[in-house]
């Protein structure tokens, strides 16, 4: 029976190794069958004759729930309980469930997409719904179905990647397994929230084929809700546009579930007349950090919300959190310009029904698509739905960490350097942050917190299964530091802080308070001292808590803060991921900060407040000097030189971009001189410069792995799990490679007056790198193996309803058990269709297929009628190009096995 060791030393039995047979059955035990019916019509026009017109606003206008029930989710809706009617909440992802209660944090969106794989989206969205419904969460505001256009856009790491047809088929699949277990799935944000800006220009025939494509797939799935986003869309903001809303996605493309808007992304109380029908966060007031950049347009109240304000205010605490690596090296600006727009006279509903521009018939409209929903789901005979202290459902974690191997990228495997042998394990050193504790979270932002105490780090998962294995773990870089010694703090001559608490003054040697030694719950003291600094330099401080938040203050300038804040991301509770790439090793925030300090003494002054948890509050302020920077970096380095193999892993969150922060491009380099045989693991969820590619000979992409990753990147490495992820975006080899980042294209993205326009059309992506002829680092579809496949047999064949059913062979003829993933490309047309563009090749169709060593099967894809046809913009309708085109079969975008003329 194998073992592991958790970072608090505890042992799990069975915790590395699930059978595919034993999965498969876990995973369809979970998801049964769907929970959604038919929504009942005539049950929702009895009950909205029975409303008030305040009981139709309290289905289409969000407000605060109250604090005896509040999860910290993103939204809420009262309901209307004296006819049956439940209150609705509406929680963050992807991924995961994000409330102010710890929930499992699963491999990151970009991760799963490169899973290439629709049942692992399918088993994580029945991950995302179970921990939904133990959460007393309706409504899981996710898939995140836009497109990995712009690396700049801080958000892109959210996507499923640079293809419509994986974005749609990924989002697809986890909303049925979301929806599966009762829970309202809402794909966002439609549409073009694809870049860094806010408005937002797409070519029409491009609009159709890429952008609102992943949305058809989302209808097609039964998707409960849409999300509508902030930015404009051809000149209207997306929200409020009637021929987006109404036209296209309700007529088009058949969608019958309820808008929402994303929140403060509604301008006017005339959207209700044009297809939007719930606005979030809705009605709210000082208290909320919302305050001062959203007000409430859905409202029937006289009382108009002030005029905004223009500091976003306490948002900032939110999302103004850099690390000191990602100082170093620069952040890229954000544009939030006009998204939030100050209207000095806001007209609400109230007024608008008053004045007959709205009538109660256009609300009556919106409150039956969301009453609707919530029969469809059965949330009518649920009654209440409050959070009990339930445990995890188990399974959940092994379909994380199954996930977390199946996206696991192998993309340089130079003298078969992996996996791993016995050999190799006599002496491996295994150097980073990321070796000590998974990289679960990347950033922190909308998706779950995670649960640190599933959480093992590679090194330690490895050593459980290699308990012989010879392994040196260096970090190079101390992300948690040692507490500040008692002999470097003074205050009025005398030794030590100086703790204020409830007006009352003692000593502490150290501002040390975690484990046994822990405050009591709701303690909150705040402490100060002067720091004696002896050598001038740059000091890492950490302010590590748990169960209050914390605020630290050097030289009376706040430098940093934990983000905690009531009705934000999370709630206020504070949680031991949040504010950092990862926790401190033993499990608690931990908020890093440079700062540049002379020699001298220098006031510091911590302060904590309330998070409301009722958990022992635990503060410490720990360090990370000059001389000690250097001395873990050289430990780094002596432990490489006398290794076998050296497995270095390399991290990055949003900054900078295309690239990794600090010096850890420098530090690779040092290591890959000193030995060769240098294997890098990336804890990153977007492309990088690689400027050290060619000294190393392991590169495995693991992305952000969730609670789950340290085992699976330990099974990957060993090959216990033969790698088979695939690239779901181009790796270019320079940034302004992409058309989003091409300097000579300066309309398409990241200018400073947010306007974008997406003139490359149809060539997103890998389309853009092949009609260039530009050659990329790496191309879409791509990953190695710890085996060989071989390609036979294609054939095509077109169906009486018009798709193409393509049949193959695929053979594995190496020597070990693996899967891969057949791709599916159309040319475009042999010859030029007036008015219409065409990317040289569309990835159609795809499958991920698992082979024993030796073995043959013959697969079949079938490729839609849809993915054949293009929009026609004169006739406003698919329409299907006639004459030849080539259909390939290939293992990457760039790298063809066979293919077959077809014709139309």
């Amino acid at each position: 029976m194998t073992t592991s060791i958790t970072r608090y030393g505890r042992v799990r039995p069975g915790f590395f190794r699930l059978s595919t047979l034993a999965a498969a059955v876990l995973c369809s035990t979970l998801a049964g069958p769907s929970m959604a019916r038919e929504t009942d019509e005539a049950r929702v026009d009895a009950l909205l004759k029975k409303m008030t017109l305040d009981d139709k606003f309290n289905l289409i206008r969000g407000m605060t729930e109250a604090d005896a029930t509040n999860q910290g989710q993103a939204g809420y809706l009262p309901g209307v309980p004296r006819l049956g009617v439940p209150a609705l909440r509406m929680a963050d992802g992807p991924p995961g469930i994000l409330t102010r209660k710890a929930s499992i944090i699963p491999t990151s969106t970009m991760g799963l997409a490169a899973t290439f794989s629709k049942q692992d989206a399918f088993d994580n969205g029945t991950v995302i719904g179970e921990e939904a419904k133990r959460l007393g969460i309706d409504v899981a505001l996710e898939p995140f179905i836009n497109m990995f256009r712009d690396s700049g856009f801080r958000r892109g790491w959210n996507t499923y990647g640079e293809d419509p047809l994986l974005t749609g088929s990924m989002g697809a699949g986890l909303i049925k397994g979301i929806q599966g277990q009762g829970v309202m799935a809402q794909a966002k944000h439609l549409v073009g929230y694809d870049m860094t800006g806010f408005d937002v220009s797409i070519p029409e025939q491009a609009l159709h084929e890429v952008y609102l494509a992943p949305f058809q797939d989302a209808v097609d799935a039964g998707v409960a809700s849409i999300m509508c986003s902030y930015n404009k869309l051809n000149g209207e903001f997306a929200c409020g546009n009637e021929q987006l809303l109404e036209q296209v996605l309700r007529k088009q493309m058949g969608f019958k579930g309820f808008v929402t808007s994303d929140w403060g992304g509604v301008h006017s109380a005339q959207y209700i007349k044009r297809g939007m029908d719930m606005e979030m966060p809705g009605r709210i007031d000082e208290q909320h950090p919302f305050w001062d950049i959203m007000r409430s347009y859905y409202d029937n109240t006289e009382q108009q919300q002030p005029a905004l304000h223009t500091s976003m205010g306490s948002m900032k605490k939110v999302f103004a959190r850099p690390m000191p690596e990602e100082w170093m090296v620069g952040q890229r600006p954000n544009v939030l310009l006009g998204q939030f727009p100050n209207d000095e006279k806001p007209s609400n509903l109230f007024e608008a029904l008053r004045d007959k521009t709205v009538r109660e018939q256009d609300i009556d409209k919106a409150a039956r698509r969301v009453l609707g929903q919530m029969e469809r789901f059965g949330l009518l005979d649920k009654g209440s739905h409050q959070p009990q202290s339930t445990p995890m459902v188990p399974g959940l974690s092994a379909i994380v960490r199954r996930t977390s191997e199946h996206s696991a990228v192998l993309l340089k495997n130079q003298d078969n350097v992996l996996p791993l042998s016995k050999d190799d394990l006599t002496g491996v050193a295994m150097i980073g942050p990321g070796a000590v504790q998974p990289v679960a979270l990347g950033v922190s932002a909308e998706h779950a917190i995670g649960m640190p105490q599933l959480q093992v780090g590679p090194a330690n998962a490895l050593k459980a299964i290699e308990p012989n294995a010879a392994i040196s773990v260096t970090v190079a870089n101390d992300m948690t530091g040692v507490v500040i010694p008692a002999d470097r703090v003074s205050f009025d001559g005398k030794p030590g802080w100086v703790r204020v608490e409830e007006g009352q003054n003692q000593r502490d040697n150290q501002l040390q308070f975690t484990g046994a030694n822990a405050l009591a719950a709701n303690t909150l003291p705040s402490w100060k001292t002067h720091l004696t600094i002896d050598q001038e330099g740059d000091y890492n401080l950490n302010l590590h808590m748990l169960g209050a938040g914390a605020v630290l203050k050097v030289d009376g300038k706040i430098i940093g803060e934990s983000s905690s804040l009531k009705n934000a991301l999370h709630g206020d509770v504070v949680h031991p991921g949040q504010d950092a790439l990862m926790p401190t090793t033993d499990g608690l925030n931990n908020v890093r900060r440079m700062a540049k300090l002379s020699r001298g003494e220098h006031l510091i002054e911590v302060s904590t407040y309330n998070d409301t948890s009722g958990a022992p509050v635990q503060v410490r302020l720990a360090w990370v000097t000059p001389a000690m920077r250097e001395a873990n970096r050289a430990q780094a380095l002596a432990a490489a030189r006398s290794a076998k193999k050296v497995v270095f892993f390399a991290w990055a969150r949003t900054d900078p971009q295309f690239g990794l922060p600090g010096d850890q491009d420098k530090l690779i380099e040092e290591i890959a001189a000193i030995n060769p045989n240098l294997v890098v693991v990336l804890n990153t969820s977007s492309p990088v410069a690689l400027p050290w590619l060619d000294k190393v000979k392991g590169l495995v992409q693991m992305w952000w792995t969730g609670d789950e990753g340290g085992p699976a990147t330990a099974n990957i490495l060993t090959g216990r799990s033969n790698p088979a992820g695939r690239l779901p975006f181009t790796w270019a080899r320079s940034l302004q490679d992409y058309p989003a980042t091409d300097p000579k294209y300066p309309e398409r993205g990241q200018q400073l007056d947010g306007v974008v326009r997406y003139t490359e059309g149809v060539n997103i992506g890998y389309r853009w790198f092949e009609s260039q002829h530009k050659a990329p680092l790496f191309p879409f579809g791509y990953g190695l193996s710890y085996s060989r496949f071989d390609y036979s047999a294609l054939q095509t064949y077109r169906l009486g309803n018009g798709d193409l059913k393509v049949d193959f062979k695929l053979t594995n003829s190496g020597g070990v058990a693996g899967d891969e993933v057949p791709q599916l490309y159309l040319s475009a047309p042999q010859h030029k269709v007036e008015g219409a563009e065409f990317a040289p090749q569309t990835l159609v169709g795809f499958d991920r297929v698992s082979l024993k060593a030796g073995e043959t099967r013959e697969v079949s894809i079938t490729v839609p009628l849809r993915k054949l046809q293009y929009w026609a913009v004169k006739t406003q309708s698919w329409e299907l190009p006639r004459g030849k085109r080539t259909l390939k079969l290939a293992s990457a975008s760039d790298n063809v096995k066979a293919s077959h003329a077809v014709s139309f």
